[in-house]
């Protein structure tokens, strides 16, 4: 294989691994939505898929976790199973493709199933990447809609952009551009031919040669008598 394939390859799978920690480093980080009170500058709200956090100017922080969860929001029960199902997907397209890079002694000598693998594996990827896309601008969307409402009073706090939501669109780009290079490494593969069906003239001797053609001329005398 190419050293071009080599390094897209390793630079898929670097990708996609730093995509996958991504996302769940944003599944679980109170920093999907942040607030600031005009009343009390000191304090700052932050909001996740499983708690909310309060950070004071001292440097003390008070978390308290959601209530029931069907007391949420859609946007955010749907955003903890999608985000659930990315870390999921993430892990298992890692694990599928990484046997199938070249170098893995696993599967040496079997190119059909680490195209396979790869293929796989990108495809999970991929599917990470939109698991995780999509409740990140999902809840990015409401939270546009909501700082723009013109019916709320404008002494009313509004919920702006978090950091895990731009993490979470980094993630999501990251788990896609990892499982495209990996599928594209896999389409370009070229499946070694099978060995029986290679015929080698220089392990055939002399004689060999020799006894075909002779026995050719025997068989081509007796067909003129």
């Amino acid at each position: 294989m190419s050293s071009t394939m080599n390094r897209a390859q390793a630079g898929g799978m670097l990708l996609a691994l730093l995509g996958w920690v991504s996302s769940c480093v944003t599944t679980f980080v109170p920093l999907w939505k942040s607030l600031n009170l005009d009343l009390n500058e000191l304090e700052v709200w932050t909001m996740g898929l499983w708690q909310v956090c309060i950070a004071r100017e001292e440097g003390a922080v008070e978390c308290r976790a959601h209530g029931s969860f069907l007391a949420l929001p859609p946007e955010l029960r749907v955003s903890r199973l999608l985000m659930c199902l990315s870390n999921g997907l993430g892990l298992l397209g890692c694990l599928l493709a990484a046997p199938g890079l070249e170098g893995w002694r696993a599967c040496e000598g079997k190119p059909k199933l680490k195209q396979r693998l790869l293929l796989t594996g990108g495809a999970a990827l991929g599917t990470a990447a939109m698991a995780t896309l999509a409740p990140v601008s999902w809840v990015a969307y409401n939270t546009v809609l909501d700082f723009w409402d013109n019916t709320v009073p404008d002494i009313v706090p509004r919920w702006e952009f978090g950091e895990a939501t731009f993490l979470g669109w980094f993630a999501g780009a990251f788990l896609a551009a990892g499982g495209l290079l990996l599928a594209c490494s896999a389409c370009s593969m070229r499946t070694a031919m099978p060995q029986d069906t290679l015929v080698c003239p220089e392990k055939m001797g002399v004689g060999g040669w020799g006894r075909r053609m002779g026995g050719k001329k025997g068989g081509d005398r007796e067909n003129e008598r």
